[in-house]
């Protein structure tokens, strides 16, 4: 697989999954809780945090039309401004952030949402971009981000493999070299059914890129299982407490979680080994447990050996069971004692 360096950091290429937790809204209006949850997430043990970066007026206009009230699902019936203008992250935060970031020793990355996004994010010299799903089809934001030739993780949600070729192909057209794709379902919450893990091998060998996973199932167990499929970055939504509330505290995980499943991944993924067909090595003790050929009654020397006689039982330091057909009718070189292990010498 190939490799992508973030902060020092290689991803893909054999590497141990990269775990982003994601702000988002879930720092409820307060730079106080942003700061906590950057604390939470390196005490947990993520990789990095992600900040999304837009205004309300970035995002759409303030308009009450049936067009920009949402229509069903976790935002029902809210106005995409008023729901944007919470959620946001305000700008002058970020290097406040980002400072933090660096003071607790975890990268602190974010979203443009447009141009001016990325302009801004320029000034703190950020180790990597991401696109949104949602974005993936603004191919001139995706150009804009490629020309920074920082590396990007872009989502994939919703989009048909024609719309992420394109965007992938625009990426590499801007000049962009290290990309990351994950593979995303856009659904908040999304049921687990419906999660398409499959789809990432898939990924891996159409675009021959790192490709990991933009999670947004409850729990853990989603993203821990995309590791065996080769997800080797993992992005999950992240909150001090859900019963804190906030547009995206249904489904982000909390401290526990995410620390479960920072060794859940690693876990994984120490589970997959290389593949090797060799004996492993902590097997290497079990074997004397096979069964092997035994004396089972006293053999007296020039005795013929019998099924009566010898026996294949455990443990396993006489002959292969294999050989038993080559034993019988054998003779013994000398007197065989009940529990002698069987070898060649000993016969005539």
């Amino acid at each position: 697989m190939p490799v992508v360096t973030i902060a020092g950091r290689e991803i893909g290429g054999g590497q141990p999954p990269y775990v982003v937790a994601e702000l988002s809204a879930n720092h409820g209006g307060s730079i106080d809780r942003a700061l906590a949850v950057l604390e939470a997430a390196k005490a947990a043990g993520a990789d990095a945090v992600k900040l999304q970066t837009y205004t309300a007026d970035t995002m759409t206009i303030e308009h009450d039309g049936p067009d920009f009230r949402i229509k069903g699902g976790l935002w029902d019936g809210r106005q995409l401004y008023e729901l944007y203008e919470e959620a946001h992250t305000p700008w002058e935060w970020h290097a406040t952030l980002f400072a933090k970031g660096r003071e607790l020793g975890i990268p602190v990355f974010s979203t443009p949402f447009d141009a001016t996004a990325v302009d801004f994010l320029e000034t703190l010299n950020p180790p990597v971009y991401k696109v949104a799903s949602f974005e993936l089809l603004d191919l001139p934001l995706v150009s804009r981000v490629a020309a920074t030739g920082r590396p990007v993780i872009m989502s994939t949600g919703m989009a048909s493999p024609a719309e992420i070729k394109e965007s992938v192909g625009t990426f590499r057209a801007a000049g962009g070299r290290d990309l990351v794709l994950l593979h995303c379902v856009s659904g908040y919450p999304t049921p687990v059914d419906q999660s398409n893990l499959r789809r990432i091998p898939e990924l891996a060998a159409e675009f021959g890129c790192p490709i990991g996973l933009s999670d947004h199932t409850l729990g853990v167990e989603v993203a821990i299982a995309s590791v065996v499929l080769g997800a080797c970055l993992i992005e999950k939504h992240f909150t001090l407490r859900r019963a804190d509330g906030g547009p995206d505290a249904t489904f982000s995980l909390e401290p526990d979680q995410l620390r479960a499943l920072v060794q859940g991944t690693k876990t994984a993924f120490a589970a997959l080994g290389g593949g090797e067909p060799a004996r492993s090595q902590i097997e290497t003790a079990s074997m004397v447990f096979r069964r092997s050929i035994y004396v089972v009654h006293d053999i007296d020397a020039g005795e013929p050996l019998t099924a009566k006689n010898v026996r294949i039982i455990r443990p396993g330091y006489g002959l292969a069971p294999r050989d038993l057909p080559k034993v019988l009718g054998r003779k013994a070189r000398r007197n065989l004692a009940r529990g002698t292990a069987l070898s060649w010498d000993l016969l005539e």
